[in-house]
Protein backbone atom coordinates (compact mmCIF):
# COMPACT_ATOMS: atom_id res chain seq x y z
CA UNK A 1 0.00 0.00 0.00
CA UNK A 2 1.11 3.40 -0.92
CA UNK A 3 1.53 6.16 1.96
CA UNK A 4 -0.87 8.90 1.28
CA UNK A 5 1.33 12.17 0.24
CA UNK A 6 1.26 14.72 3.47
CA UNK A 7 0.49 18.52 3.07
CA UNK A 8 1.80 19.71 6.97
CA UNK A 9 1.29 23.10 8.03
CA UNK A 10 4.10 22.93 10.76
CA UNK A 11 5.08 25.78 13.02
CA UNK A 12 7.00 26.00 16.06
CA UNK A 13 5.66 28.95 18.07
CA UNK A 14 8.49 31.50 19.22
CA UNK A 15 7.53 30.70 22.80
CA UNK A 16 8.12 26.97 22.57
CA UNK A 17 11.47 26.65 23.06
CA UNK A 18 13.40 24.26 20.96
CA UNK A 19 16.38 23.56 22.72
CA UNK A 20 16.79 20.22 25.35
CA UNK A 21 16.26 20.55 29.08
CA UNK A 22 18.65 19.52 31.28
CA UNK A 23 18.79 15.48 30.98
CA UNK A 24 17.03 15.24 28.02
CA UNK A 25 19.82 15.11 25.49
CA UNK A 26 20.65 16.72 23.05
CA UNK A 27 18.06 19.25 20.96
CA UNK A 28 15.52 16.62 18.86
CA UNK A 29 15.43 16.37 14.77
CA UNK A 30 11.54 16.98 15.20
CA UNK A 31 12.04 20.29 16.94
CA UNK A 32 14.85 21.52 13.95
CA UNK A 33 13.58 24.25 11.62
CA UNK A 34 15.88 22.75 8.64
CA UNK A 35 14.23 18.84 8.96
CA UNK A 36 11.37 18.85 11.07
CA UNK A 37 8.81 19.47 9.00
CA UNK A 38 10.10 16.60 6.46
CA UNK A 39 10.72 14.45 9.80
CA UNK A 40 6.86 15.07 10.84
CA UNK A 41 5.75 14.65 7.36
CA UNK A 42 6.66 10.99 7.22
CA UNK A 43 6.14 9.77 10.47
CA UNK A 44 2.54 11.30 9.71
CA UNK A 45 2.25 9.30 6.61
CA UNK A 46 3.42 6.23 7.76
CA UNK A 47 1.01 6.42 10.50
CA UNK A 48 -1.79 7.12 8.00
CA UNK A 49 -0.86 4.54 5.63
CA UNK A 50 -1.06 2.04 8.55
CA UNK A 51 -4.33 3.40 9.30
CA UNK A 52 -5.80 3.56 5.91
CA UNK A 53 -7.39 -0.54 5.83
CA UNK A 54 -9.53 0.87 8.43
CA UNK A 55 -10.92 4.12 8.29
CA UNK A 56 -13.95 4.49 6.96
CA UNK A 57 -14.61 5.26 3.19
CA UNK A 58 -15.12 9.08 4.00
CA UNK A 59 -11.94 8.97 5.48
CA UNK A 60 -9.96 7.14 3.00
CA UNK A 61 -7.64 9.53 0.24
CA UNK A 62 -4.74 9.93 -1.71
CA UNK A 63 -3.39 12.79 0.36
CA UNK A 64 -4.06 14.52 3.76
CA UNK A 65 -3.79 18.51 5.13
CA UNK A 66 -3.14 18.94 8.58
CA UNK A 67 -1.43 21.19 11.00
CA UNK A 68 0.49 20.59 13.90
CA UNK A 69 1.46 23.73 16.12
CA UNK A 70 4.37 23.15 18.88
CA UNK A 71 3.76 25.79 21.63
CA UNK A 72 4.47 26.48 25.02
CA UNK A 73 1.98 26.43 27.97
CA UNK A 74 1.14 29.84 27.79
CA UNK A 75 -0.21 29.30 24.70
CA UNK A 76 -1.79 25.64 25.05
CA UNK A 77 -3.61 27.09 28.10
CA UNK A 78 -5.40 29.90 26.63
CA UNK A 79 -6.46 27.26 23.61
CA UNK A 80 -7.73 24.77 26.22
CA UNK A 81 -9.19 27.41 28.21
CA UNK A 82 -11.10 28.80 24.75
CA UNK A 83 -12.31 25.50 23.56
CA UNK A 84 -12.77 23.12 26.19
CA UNK A 85 -13.85 25.56 28.96
CA UNK A 86 -10.93 24.06 31.09
CA UNK A 87 -8.32 26.22 33.20
CA UNK A 88 -4.67 25.57 32.52
CA UNK A 89 -2.06 23.65 30.27
CA UNK A 90 -2.58 20.32 28.65
CA UNK A 91 0.02 18.14 26.18
CA UNK A 92 -2.31 18.25 23.39
CA UNK A 93 -5.50 19.47 21.60
CA UNK A 94 -6.73 18.03 18.55
CA UNK A 95 -9.27 20.21 16.39
CA UNK A 96 -10.73 18.32 13.92
CA UNK A 97 -12.18 19.74 10.49
CA UNK A 98 -14.11 16.37 9.79
CA UNK A 99 -16.52 16.94 13.38
CA UNK A 100 -18.66 19.54 12.08
CA UNK A 101 -18.89 18.60 8.07
CA UNK A 102 -18.44 15.02 7.26
CA UNK A 103 -16.97 14.77 4.18
CA UNK A 104 -18.61 13.18 1.16
CA UNK A 105 -18.77 9.38 0.85
CA UNK A 106 -17.23 7.80 -1.32
CA UNK A 107 -13.17 9.00 -1.01
CA UNK A 108 -10.95 7.75 -3.62
CA UNK A 109 -7.33 7.57 -4.80
CA UNK A 110 -7.84 11.48 -6.23
CA UNK A 111 -8.76 12.70 -2.89
CA UNK A 112 -7.68 14.86 -0.50
CA UNK A 113 -8.62 15.46 2.82
CA UNK A 114 -8.36 17.96 5.69
CA UNK A 115 -8.20 16.46 8.83
CA UNK A 116 -7.62 19.66 11.11
CA UNK A 117 -4.82 20.86 13.58
CA UNK A 118 -2.90 18.99 16.04
CA UNK A 119 -1.29 21.29 19.31
CA UNK A 120 1.47 19.82 21.29
CA UNK A 121 2.95 22.04 24.22
CA UNK A 122 6.82 21.48 24.39
CA UNK A 123 6.68 22.30 28.26
CA UNK A 124 3.93 19.79 29.26
CA UNK A 125 6.06 17.41 27.01
CA UNK A 126 9.24 17.69 28.69
CA UNK A 127 7.66 17.64 31.99
CA UNK A 128 6.12 14.11 31.09
CA UNK A 129 8.96 12.98 29.21
CA UNK A 130 11.02 13.45 32.35
CA UNK A 131 8.26 12.01 34.66
CA UNK A 132 8.01 8.78 32.26
CA UNK A 133 11.99 8.43 32.38
CA UNK A 134 12.16 8.49 28.19
CA UNK A 135 13.51 11.42 25.79
CA UNK A 136 11.60 14.54 24.25
CA UNK A 137 11.08 13.17 20.84
CA UNK A 138 9.42 9.84 22.13
CA UNK A 139 6.72 11.89 24.13
CA UNK A 140 6.70 14.38 20.97
CA UNK A 141 5.59 11.33 18.88
CA UNK A 142 3.36 9.81 21.77
CA UNK A 143 1.46 12.96 21.96
CA UNK A 144 1.16 13.70 17.72
CA UNK A 145 -0.11 10.08 17.42
CA UNK A 146 -2.99 10.96 20.01
CA UNK A 147 -4.09 13.91 18.32
CA UNK A 148 -3.77 12.16 14.98
CA UNK A 149 -6.19 9.35 16.43
CA UNK A 150 -8.27 11.94 17.82
CA UNK A 151 -8.80 13.98 14.29
CA UNK A 152 -10.11 10.62 12.72
CA UNK A 153 -12.65 10.57 15.21
CA UNK A 154 -10.99 8.18 17.65
CA UNK A 155 -12.17 9.14 21.71
CA UNK A 156 -11.30 7.97 25.05
CA UNK A 157 -14.32 8.82 27.16
CA UNK A 158 -14.08 5.80 29.30
CA UNK A 159 -10.96 3.45 30.66
CA UNK A 160 -12.07 0.86 27.94
CA UNK A 161 -11.77 3.24 24.69
CA UNK A 162 -8.84 4.92 26.04
CA UNK A 163 -7.02 1.42 26.44
CA UNK A 164 -7.68 0.39 23.07
CA UNK A 165 -6.98 4.33 22.25
CA UNK A 166 -2.95 3.85 23.61
CA UNK A 167 -2.78 0.21 22.43
CA UNK A 168 -3.15 1.70 18.57
CA UNK A 169 -0.88 4.71 19.39
CA UNK A 170 1.63 2.05 20.56
CA UNK A 171 1.20 0.13 16.81
CA UNK A 172 1.55 3.53 15.31
CA UNK A 173 4.86 4.20 17.03
CA UNK A 174 6.49 0.61 16.13
CA UNK A 175 5.47 1.50 12.65
CA UNK A 176 7.40 5.00 12.73
CA UNK A 177 10.02 5.63 9.88
CA UNK A 178 12.91 6.64 11.91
Amino acid sequence: MTAPEIDLAFSLEPGASGEAAPGQGSRSALLDPAQAETLWSAHLAAWLSQLLPELPAQLQAAGYSLGLQLCDDEAIAELNQTWRHRSGPTDVLAFAAQEEAPPAPGGGDDTWLELGDIVISLDTARRQAEEAGHDLEEELLFLASHGLLHLLGWDHPDEGSLAAMLARQTALLQASPC
